[in-house]
């Protein structure tokens, strides 16, 4: 495979401060893990539709439109640890289909 370009990740919150921190370093470290490269960068909910157009997916723990036309996945499994493993595989997935 040749050089993998590094896949850009919006992590929304309601203030873009605590939970969207906590949630980008989770998933740089697993993805690193599985061999993806990956940006963060982290927003408010209210912010999404602004900066959608340069990423190549939405994460996010509140309700964020999902007509922006890139893939949204909208969950707290990152604060309560519940699926969480499903959800790092719906992340991959979406980075590897783009």
């Amino acid at each position: 495979m040749n050089q993998q370009r590094v896949k850009r990740i919006l992590v929304a919150c309601g203030t873009a401060i605590a939970t969207s921190t906590l949630v980008a370093v989770q998933i740089r470290e697993e993805m690193e893990k599985r061999g993806i490269k990956v940006e963060t960068r982290q927003c408010k909910a209210t912010e999404v539709p602004s900066y959608a157009q340069d990423v190549d997916l939405i994460v996010s723990t509140t309700p964020v439109p999902t007509d922006l036309g890139k893939p949204v996945i909208q969950t707290l499994a990152f604060l309560t640890g519940l699926g969480k493993e499903e959800v790092l595989n719906q992340i991959e997935k979406a980075l590897k289909e783009e």
